[in-house]
This record gives C-alpha cells, structure tokens and sequence, in this order.
C-alpha cells in the first residue's frame, strides 16, 4: 500500500461526520428506544465485523461463511488476556486482533486456493472445524459448552505485580486505567474503535491496494493474464478482514467478559453476511447500517410482545383489536426473524445495492427533480464505493 494519497476533504468530512454520528448515537437513538448502553455496545462491535468483512467480500467478490472462527479466537484470547495478565482492555484487544489475524493466514493461505462456491465451502468447514474443537476436543482451553468464565483464582500477573491494595472479594471488572468497561464508557470505548476501523477501512478503499482488490473483483483472470499475481493481496485482505473479526470479538469480551463456541458457530458468519448485503456490499458506510438494523430487529422487535401491541393499538375498537394484534404479532415478538427476511427479500430484489442505494436513489431523486434517480445503474453504485 505505498504511494497512499493523503485523505481528500470529502473523505475528512465523511470520517468527520461519521465519528459524530457514533458519539452522538445515544442522543439520537432515544427516540427510537435504542439508547440503552448494551444494545449501542452491539452497535458499535458488530458494526466493526462487519465493515471487515466487507473488505474482504465487498472489495474482492470472495464469500467467506467463517469468519465467525475469527470472531470466537478474539473472544478466547482476550478472556485468557483478564485472566493471566490484566483486567486492562487494551492488552485483551490486542491479543484478540493478533490471534484472529494468525489464524486467519493459516486458512486463508489454504482457502484462497480455490475460489467461487468452492473457497466459501472451505470457510464454512473451517469455521465448523474451529466451533467443534472449542466445544469439545480444546476443552482445557475453552471450557467447552460451559464457556470460558473469569475465576476468583486466576493469576492476573499484571495486576498483582502493581497492585497496592488487597484484591478484591468478588470477580474483579474489565476497566481502561481505572473506568469500568461497562454501561456508557463501554460503549464509548467500542465506539472510538469503530471510528478508527472506519478510517482504516477508508484508507484501504482509496489506497492503490484497494483498487488492486476492486480490480480482482472486477476480472481476477485477466489480471493474472498479466502476470500479476493476485494471491498475496487476497491473502491481505483475508487476514485484515480476520483481524476486524478477532477485534470485534475481543470487544464482545470486554463488554462482557467471557467466551463461549456458540461465537463461532455458522449463524453468526451467516449473520454478518446479511448485514453486509442488507446495508450495501462495497460500500463504506453500508456494513454498518446493516449491522446495526439487525441488531435493532433482534434487541427491539423482538421485546414486543402481544401486550405491548394490545396497549401500541389500544385506540383501536375492541373486535378490531383482536384481528390486528394476532397478524402484527407474527412479524415481531419472537417472529421478528420474519419480519427482517422479508426486509432482506425487498432489499435484493429492489435494491440490490442494499440501504445506501436505496439512500442514494431517494437523494438522487429529490436533488434531480424527480424521477432521474431511478436511471441510475448498480454498477455505477459499485464503482463510487461509497
């Protein structure tokens, strides 16, 4: 990634906006009931999963379904971090990132070898591979189904060596010098992390590497033709979209500290493959409006039960009340899996750019006067990147 251009002041005011736009989101999500510091944690890491993955499947064309291995390994090695070390966030974060990153060389070195349907299989059984070893075979490591937990016990080298009072009696927080991982400052922890991913994840889109990655994407076999060789940069991209994965589940540790094989499981790769296409394939800002839409569907929709609906239709005449709560409750409640696959089945029928070109068109259209939106192609969506 040599002769990398300085950031326009488009890109500044874009990385600008967009840090406002995530301190600021307790402010502006109180209206919508989302404003609560576990659900904008959410937020804030699997916006980071999958903004890395879209540097692999977005820039590439390259499907991985298992990159939730990455997302367990960070969780693993930032819980073994509180334990051995320190309840420090920063150390946990960084053996999270490196652990993902070296395991995501080892498969995607073997992985890359193939591609199409093929290298996404391969993912997808190493992923399952990762998940049944945690659950049973490393055991030691990974306290199997039960999860790996913090204990009373635990050395915590680190922070004997400069503590100057007696440890505590209960299991002791994840902190950053001193504030507790939790509630807001948690939030505002993850938060800053995003924002540094998503200037990184800039860099690499505007970087000559980037454009090496869009151009394997566009037609891989004419530039091997060439002669260029095309499989140290995928392997690049494989390992920085891994080392996203592993800092995301690091965060999922710090926010919470354990970790658990159900991290690594294939719904979880399934899941940020939906968010990546619900919110825009390619694009920057798109993996992170389909993160935090599901996140959204899965933490709100899901609460609403048929006496929240009895009381949000209350206006409603009684023999018209029993009607519409039982049809409104199929899509929400524990049925708000129905409601986002149908989201998903517009967004790819109509918008196969996902949410930013459904953004993009409703802009175009009122700018335009009306109408001239619609002419717009996807290709020409994929090409701005943004």
């Amino acid at each position: 990634m040599t002769n990398m251009k300085k950031p326009s002041f488009n890109d500044t005011m874009l990385i600008l906006v967009f840090a406002a736009a995530i301190l600021a989101m307790p402010l502006w999500l109180d209206p919508f009931g989302g404003n609560y510091p576990d659900l904008l944690q959410k937020f804030a890491i699997y916006g980071i999963f999958a903004i890395g993955f879209n540097i692999l499947f977005g820039l590439t064309g390259y499907l991985s379904f298992g990159h939730a291995a990455f997302l367990g390994v960070g969780s693993y090695a930032a819980v073994w971090s509180f334990k051995l070390l320190t309840m420090n966030a920063i150390p946990a974060v960084i053996f999270g990132v490196l652990f993902a990153g070296l395991l995501a060389a080892i498969i995607g070195f073997l992985s890359l070898r193939r591609t199409g349907i093929y290298f996404s299989i391969l993912t997808l059984a190493f992923a399952q591979m990762s998940y049944n070893l945690a659950y049973s075979v490393l055991t030691p490591i990974t306290n199997g189904e039960t999860g790996l937990q913090l204990a009373r016990s635990d050395p915590r080298i680190l922070d004997k060596l400069f503590s100057d009072g007696p440890a505590s009696a209960g299991l002791p927080s994840t902190e950053l010098f001193g504030e507790t991982m939790s509630g807001y400052p948690g939030f505002y922890f993850c938060a800053v992390l995003l924002i540094i991913g998503f200037y990184i994840s800039l860099r690499i889109f505007r970087s000559p590497f980037g454009l090496m990655l869009k151009g394997i994407k566009s037609n891989q076999n004419r530039m091997k033709y060439t002669g260029l060789n095309t499989r140290p940069y995928m392997l690049t991209a494989f390992i920085i979209s891994g080392m996203y994965a592993g800092l995301a589940g690091s965060l999922l540790a710090v926010t919470d500290p354990l970790a658990g094989a159900e991290r690594m499981q294939w719904t979880a790769s399934g899941e940020v493959v939906l968010m990546t296409i619900l919110g825009g394939a390619g694009t920057l800002v798109g993996p992170m409006l389909g993160a935090g839409l599901i996140k959204y569907f899965e933490n709100i929709f899901s609460s609403f039960d048929d006496s929240v609906l009895q009381q949000a239709f209350s206006f409603l005449p009684d023999s018209v009340l029993e009607i519409v709560v039982p049809v409104v409750g199929l899509f929400v409640g524990s049925g708000w899996h129905l409601t986002l696959g149908l989201l998903f089945m517009i967004i790819v029928i109509f918008l196969p750019g996902g949410l930013v070109e459904g953004f993009r068109r409703i802009f175009n259209y009122f700018t335009s006067g009306g109408g001239k939106a619609e002419t717009q192609s996807v290709e020409a969506h994929n090409q701005a990147g943004e």
